[in-house]
């Protein structure tokens, strides 16, 4: 019998999240000099400092390369950002080993099929309700929140109020 995700929150120890689509909604605008325009919602912003501050390490692995989603994770206080990620499982190795971590010390959240590799070696792969059906079907929890509508939100604020962390009043600016 398979277990809970609930059972897996109190051995998170580090989030790693994909940003189109999770992050984002996936939608890009398109300026005239033909700069690419993401959206990211602020309550996930304050989750991933408030995680920061908690002493959980968050970490991005994605395939884009947008230096204005570096510089604004950057601002969050995250420093294991890999941008420009076609094999994520390269990058997902290279976090496990610099902290030694286990698998199941981790939750990685994405949507698309490059993330399947890594949602297959995590303790806890999640996705946000709109994505792929294949991603779905590797996820142990799917959040009932769209990319970039607060999914990321969604998944720390379990694992904070697991872990008895979240209430605990926290200023940050997202």
């Amino acid at each position: 019998m398979e277990i809970s995700y609930k059972q897996i929150l109190s051995k998170i120890s580090t989030f790693i999240f994909d940003v189109d689509g999770v992050l984002t909604n996936g939608m890009l605008t398109i300026m005239p000099d033909g700069e690419l325009v993401r959206h990211m919602n602020v309550k996930d912003g304050y989750a991933m400092k408030l995680a920061l501050n908690k002493g959980f390490r968050v970490c991005i692995i994605s395939g884009g390369t947008n230096q204005a989603v570096k510089s604004r994770l950057a601002a969050l206080g995250i420093k294991d950002i890999y941008l420009g990620a076609h094999d994520k499982i390269k990058q997902y190795n290279e976090i496990v080993s610099n902290y030694n971590l286990n698998d199941d010390e981790v939750l990685y959240v994405g949507d698309d099929i490059p993330d399947i590799p890594v949602m297959q070696k995590v303790g806890l792969p999640c996705c946000p309700n709109d994505a792929v059906p294949e991603v779905q079907s590797v996820s142990k929890y799917i959040s009932n929140i769209k990319g970039g509508e607060g999914c990321v939100r969604d998944v720390i604020e379990q694992v904070l109020k697991v872990n008895g962390k979240w209430n605990n009043y926290f200023d940050a600016e997202a």
